[in-house]
């Protein structure tokens, strides 16, 4: 709890001035002074009380903070004032004081329907419906109508709802399990499930949380089949229904954060360098307002998302080094927040950062960040469990281990292999390493460029593209080939794109004539 949360719970609780109440209070000061909890000295701590009373003082605070906490963050959150208010309607109601009670219920619809809480507002016409079928009021006859067609029309709300939020989390899942489609057989089963499970009419929707599971849907569709432009467009799309409704970034600021997330990752992607830092710098600016800042949750899920970007950012423009100034902070972070972080979000962060090692040259510490993932065993990301081991034995191959590199090669070939990972450029890999033990130094670079032609014609390969987005194997084979540092051959590679794009549009004005 944060300070001034544990101020309003001792304001709180203290306003009674009950026995049980201080010996609560009592239970709460050495909880907070412990780092850990330890039964045997808390009883110390309180005379008098038993392991049986212990429990139940337990339960007894556990309840009266989470009371606390919900006084003190209700004007944050739209569903907490709205169930207060149906609260007091239900509380009025009893009394029998109808009118008063629907009163609050119609200034409950108007907000509720201003913030598309289409679940708060079948349980109040629920209530509604109640009270005028029990009890006869004067607008009986015009009430009566008018609640059967608003409750068919949020039925069906609801129903649209669920059905296009439950597909967007089904792929969602998909791809936290197994990472993008391996081959044309992932990809045909997640393009039937998509049109198995799409209801025939989602594309017609205009309601706010209709089209934003719709386009999340289709992020996810489009993300785990490598169609990056199509992921680019519906992130797009996402981030967009905010900016169209401002006032929703604040009822679902969750979701916002996580299509700036999604935006970014399509713009790093499509190496849309502009329009990433410009994303980016908005991104930094939302996470600095009071809803984020004041938030655990959000805070954190901004930290996640932003951390992760701004190392992707160093990954384009080959300035690794530099990103290793990034890492610091980001572990002080993670040990912050450690209590709250989800094993998925540690993986990736710790694979991106063994990539900014590796990078820079430092294999002898990328190999300390991929062995966490390696010794971690989990049943998520297959794909980047994969990726790990192979950074993991290319950094071997770096240091020149190859004492242990012809057992690493048939380890990772075969756990690769198992989890039907394996694309052609991992073949050609391994077929590189295996048979780089047999050449001799000087035609070693001869081997090298043989091994970049055949990959390089790889890169437009929608199901090889997956091997350059996990590692940018073409820039490490360059930098041997062409002996430079790989953080040379990206950032070459980048500051040639503003020739690239002049020669692209000399080209189509030449076309045009």
């Amino acid at each position: 709890m944060e300070k001034s949360e544990k101020r309003h719970f001792k304001l709180y609780i203290n306003r009674s001035s009950a026995k049980e109440n201080l010996k609560i209070v009592q239970l709460f000061d050495a909880l907070d002074k412990m780092k850990e909890y330890d039964e045997k000295l808390l009883l110390k701590k309180l005379p008098g009380t038993g392991k049986p009373q212990l429990s139940n003082l337990k339960i007894h605070l556990y309840r009266q903070v989470l009371a606390s906490l919900r006084l003190l963050k209700s004007a944050e959150s739209i569903d907490l004032q709205l169930n207060e208010q149906l609260d007091y309607a239900h509380i009025l109601y009893k009394k029998g004081l109808f009118f008063q009670s629907l009163k609050i219920l119609d200034r409950a619809k108007e907000t509720a329907k201003a913030n598309n809480k289409f679940n708060f507002l079948i349980q109040v016409i629920a209530l509604e419906k109640r009270i005028e079928a029990l009890h006869i009021t004067k607008s009986i006859q015009d009430r009566a109508e008018r609640l059967s067609v608003e409750a068919n029309e949020v039925n069906q709300h609801i129903d649209m709802v669920a059905r296009l939020s439950n597909l967007a989390l089904r792929l969602y899942s998909w791809y936290i399990k197994n990472g993008h489609a391996r081959n044309e057989k992932d990809e045909a089963g997640v393009i039937k499930f998509m049109q198995d499970h799409l209801p025939s009419d989602a594309s017609s929707q205009t309601g706010f949380y209709e089209r934003l599971y719709l386009y999340q849907s289709f992020s996810w569709y489009a993300f785990i089949r490598q169609d990056f432009l199509m992921y680019y467009r519906y992130s797009q799309k996402w981030v967009d229904l905010f900016h169209d409704q401002p006032l929703m970034k604040r009822v679902e600021t969750g979701h916002f954060i996580k299509g700036m997330h999604n935006l970014l990752n399509a713009h790093f992607d499509l190496r849309n360098y502009q329009r990433f830092e410009m994303t980016l710098k908005q991104f930094e600016a939302f996470a600095k307002t009071p809803r984020v800042v004041e938030n655990d949750s959000f805070r954190i899920q901004a930290f996640i998302y932003i951390s992760s970007a701004k190392i992707n950012q160093h990954f384009m423009l080959g300035t690794f080094k530099k990103g290793l100034l990034l890492v610091p902070d980001i572990e002080g972070k993670l040990d912050e927040y450690n209590l709250f972080l989800d094993k998925h979000r540690i993986m990736v962060l710790n694979y991106k950062i063994g990539m900014l090692y590796f990078g820079s040259g430092d294999y002898s510490t990328c190999i300390d960040y991929m062995q966490k993932i390696i010794n971690d065993p989990t049943d998520l990301r297959y794909d980047l469990q994969c990726y790990a081991r192979l950074l993991h034995l290319m950094s071997h191959y770096e240091m020149g281990n190859f004492s242990i590199m012809e057992s690493l090669i048939k380890s990772v070939y075969r756990f690769m292999s198992k989890m039907e990972n394996l694309t052609v450029i991992e073949e050609e890999m391994f077929r590189f390493l295996r048979g780089s033990f047999h050449v001799s130094r000087h035609k070693l670079r001869q081997e090298l460029e043989l091994f970049l032609n055949k990959i390089k014609h790889l890169e437009k390969n929608r199901f090889e593209t997956r091997a350059f987005a996990y590692l940018d194997i073409i820039s490490w084979v360059e930098s041997k080939v062409y002996q430079k540092t790989m953080s040379e051959v990206i950032h070459e590679k980048y500051l040639d794109i503003p020739k690239r794009i002049y020669k692209e549009n000399i080209d189509k004005s030449i076309i045009s004539r």
